[in-house]
């Protein structure tokens, strides 16, 4: 439910101006407007579903579902506003300057290599693939036609509790959020990033940990070359490192088209921001037109 705004300005007191945080849920350029599931601001507002109208077209001008953004939010006694929209572009939470280096090593190889598909553009439509789930069972994306389905891509041995532990919390919540949903309009599928280790009895011991409905949360592995191709399309990078594996971290929406929706980028957002951004996806009709 998209909540209105509480105007606590006073209209002799002129305006009011909060710095705001939030992920763009919906971008209307017809309406200079974007709907934001913004993050609390203390002292004013609780965490909500909002709608804000900027001031010019321009500020709107390469923003899409699916970013992050900070902004000043601009009260009058009369209105509501956004203005010095930003987007907010993910820095790595890993505190050791070394791993962050080889990410940069693997993305920078990846990028020169002519072998690797081109990573897919919101609206993009997704290409079929299949992997195995943790009950051995084969999984095509092509299987969910007409449904939502998000993707985060994780290892169970991740010893980083904001990485791969974090998206698989956040998919924890949406199986809760959406309970009703889950296996009839909307799919989970948590991709291996170490198939060599993440095997259907590992998935199917990670699963046990997030309480996860086989028939709409999927754990998927499968060969290596499969895997190199998935991940392309959605610009992941990985690679084995000492027993780890360095990788950098993605969500993704695919519609009921079939088509990208959103590729999230990193760590910062909200369980609950996500489930409003796949709550805004739910809600649009097959073949409506997506606004990026």
């Amino acid at each position: 439910m998209i909540a209105a705004l509480l105007l606590v300005a006073s209209p002799g007191r002129g305006s009011q101006t909060y710095a705001g945080v939030g992920l763009i849920l919906n971008v209307s350029p017809e309406r200079n407007e974007i709907v934001v599931s913004m993050k609390e601001i203390p002292g004013y507002m609780d965490a909500m579903v909002m709608p804000l109208p900027v001031r010019q077209s321009r500020d709107l001008q390469g923003l899409r579902p699916g970013m992050m953004v900070n902004f000043t939010l601009v009260v009058t006694g009369k209105s509501a506003y956004a203005e010095n929209l930003r987007v907010r572009h993910f820095v790595s939470l890993q505190n050791d300057p070394q791993e962050a280096c080889r990410l940069d090593i693997i993305e920078k190889a990846m990028a020169n290599n002519s072998s690797s598909p081109a990573t897919l553009a919101a609206g993009q439509h997704v290409p079929d693939f299949s992997l195995t789930d943790q009950n051995r069972q084969p999984v095509a994306l092509s299987q969910f036609s007409g449904k939502v389905v998000v993707m985060a891509f994780v290892y169970t041995r991740c010893p980083l509790p904001n990485f791969c532990f974090r998206l698989s919390n956040n998919f924890g919540q949406l199986q809760k959020r959406f309970g009703k949903q889950m296996g009839h309009e909307l799919f989970l599928l948590s991709v291996t990033l170490d198939p060599e280790h993440d095997q259907a009895d590992d998935l199917a011991k990670y699963a046990t940990i997030w309480n996860a409905n086989a028939a709409s949360w999927h754990f998927l592995t499968g060969p290596a070359p499969t895997l190199e191709r998935v991940t392309g399309m959605f610009g992941v990078v990985y690679s084995p490192d000492m027993g780890m594996v360095t990788h950098s971290l993605h969500t993704v929406i695919i519609d009921r088209d079939g088509d990208l929706f959103a590729n999230l980028e990193g760590n910062e957002f909200t369980a609950r921001q996500l489930g409003d951004l796949v709550q805004a996806v739910l809600n649009r009709a097959p073949g409506s037109e997506g606004t990026q």
